[in-house]
């Protein structure tokens, strides 16, 4: 269920929200103001408006419900008359209703449109832009969102802008745009990439979810990737398993896992205080274990979306009560865990490390599983990443089912503690770290491939070793 902070910037309007259900309209136009309120009179939402004060007193609208509000018959047509680029603000009532977000938050970060289309479910969707804007930061910018799906032309007198995307994903595109700052976008998109890791894991560190109630942040994580993947469910035991097979799936499969409880809850009304790389709370625990861990394979599924390096296929399993001894991993379906390679987990204290057994006495994988990534952190110029044994988490359910399974380091120290702290340069380099790997789909694969067979080999020799004694 989205808020209407969240409709209202995804249907096209610039509102400043002061509170939950409280915004400030006066940077919004009067056209755009009027709009507004047709519609939620329209949909018999009850609210006070007052000095620029918009307080709406009815909670938010299912979207579906809410576009069937804002669409009307012939709304877009004849929409590239209607303003003067870079002077004018355009109208909402004159955008075509799936792509108006999208405008009206190019504008705002200096990128002038001259027209637009939805595509009607029967083309892309497109926007112009004018010549005279930025191109190669716009380029950039769409990129670090959306990748290939996003097709550029040159015209006599503006771009043209195609997009791959169906017509809620360009509602999702509208949502991630507004959360860039237009200071950010000459920075370029590794930069822009980092700060939409640094608002998803703020938003994480900031929902409540001790072990058993894990609801609120459940629902979040859910909403976040549901665009980034083919299947998604919630299973008996209240994990989150989802999968997603990238070009054609001729690669490995590869299990993504962290888990979605705290030890302790997150006390409410507590600060997270940010000291340059280092955060942590006012009071209490932070949750970085394993918020970070979450953080990070939400921004790896968004990046698979649109990068075509990868074949095959990732399972992911975000899992309830691991605080608790692991007790959301135990019950995943064995059927969800068939034909999975490999697992990643990131649920580990500090910044490099590449754990593969849990105390040195059981083996998570193959010595070369975990060698592997030290490999290609040294290849991506990763510093510090390095092979070392560690202790519980669920990287020992899945190793019991065979799976070659590793554990890296999510950037926190500290955990369970008042004293938990997250280096978030650390943890995005994780991301990092995962990005790279995934290029490297084709050696992973042989490698795995390679284990399997020399597993088999020692499985059989033992099996006819016992048949000898047996016979004999």
């Amino acid at each position: 269920m989205r808020n209407w902070n969240q409709l209202f910037i995804r249907h096209g309007w610039l509102l400043v929200q002061k509170a939950n259900g409280v915004f400030d309209c006066t940077k919004e136009t009067s056209e755009n103001v009027e709009f507004l309120f047709q519609s939620l009179e329209k949909a018999n939402i009850h609210y006070k408006y007052d000095l620029g004060k918009l307080s709406l007193c009815t909670k938010p609208m299912v979207e579906e419900d809410w576009i069937k509000v804002l669409d009307f018959e012939y709304r877009g047509r004849g929409e590239g008359l209607w303003f003067r680029p870079g002077a004018e603000q355009p109208k909402v009532a004159e955008l075509d209703t799936y792509i108006s977000g999208i405008v009206r938050q190019l504008n705002r970060l200096g990128f002038y449109t001259m027209g637009s289309c939805d595509g009607h479910d029967k083309r892309l969707a497109h926007v112009m832009v004018t010549m005279d804007c930025d191109q190669q930061s716009l380029k950039e910018l769409l990129h670090s969102l959306v990748g290939r799906n996003v097709q550029w032309q040159e015209r006599r007198n503006h771009a043209h802008l195609s997009f791959r995307l169906e017509r809620l994903q360009l509602l999702d595109l509208a949502e991630r745009l507004s959360l860039i700052d237009e200071a950010w976008v000459k920075k370029g998109s590794d930069f822009i990439n980092e700060q939409n890791f640094r608002e998803t894991l703020y938003e994480l560190l900031m929902i409540p979810g001790v072990s058993g109630e894990e609801e609120l942040v459940r629902d979040c994580v859910i909403e976040k990737l549901t665009p980034f993947v083919d299947h998604i469910t919630v299973d008996h035991a209240g994990n989150i398993l989802a999968e997603k097979t990238y070009n054609h799936g001729n690669g490995p499969t590869i299990l993504l896992n962290a888990h979605l409880d705290t030890v302790y809850e997150i006390e409410a009304d507590r600060e997270i205080i940010k000291e340059e790389n280092l955060w942590y709370s006012s009071t209490g625990i932070l949750g970085a274990d394993d918020r970070a861990g979450v953080t990070v394979l939400l921004h790896l599924a968004e990046h698979l979306s649109h990068n075509r390096a990868f074949s095959g296929k990732v399972k992911f399993i975000f899992t309830v009560e691991e605080e608790q001894g692991l007790i959301g991993a135990s019950q995943v379906d064995k059927h969800f865990l068939w034909g999975t390679d490999a697992a990643i987990v990131v649920d580990r204290r500090g910044d490099g490390d590449i754990v593969t057994s849990c105390g040195g006495h059981i083996p998570f994988c193959d010595s070369r599983y975990g060698l592997f990534f030290e490999e290609v952190a040294a290849s991506a110029d990763l510093k510090g990443w390095a092979v070392t044994k560690g202790g519980s988490s669920d990287t020992r359910i899945w190793a019991s089912h065979g799976i070659q399974s590793v554990n890296l380091s999510a950037g926190y120290n500290n955990e369970h503690t008042s004293q938990e702290i997250l280096d978030v340069e650390a943890c995005y380099n994780t991301a990092k770290l995962l990005k790279a790997v995934f290029t490297k789909g084709r050696d992973l694969k042989r490698l795995l491939r390679q284990i399997k067979q020399e597993e088999n080999i020692v499985i059989m020799s033992r099996k006819k070793f016992a048949y000898q004694r047996w016979s004999s």
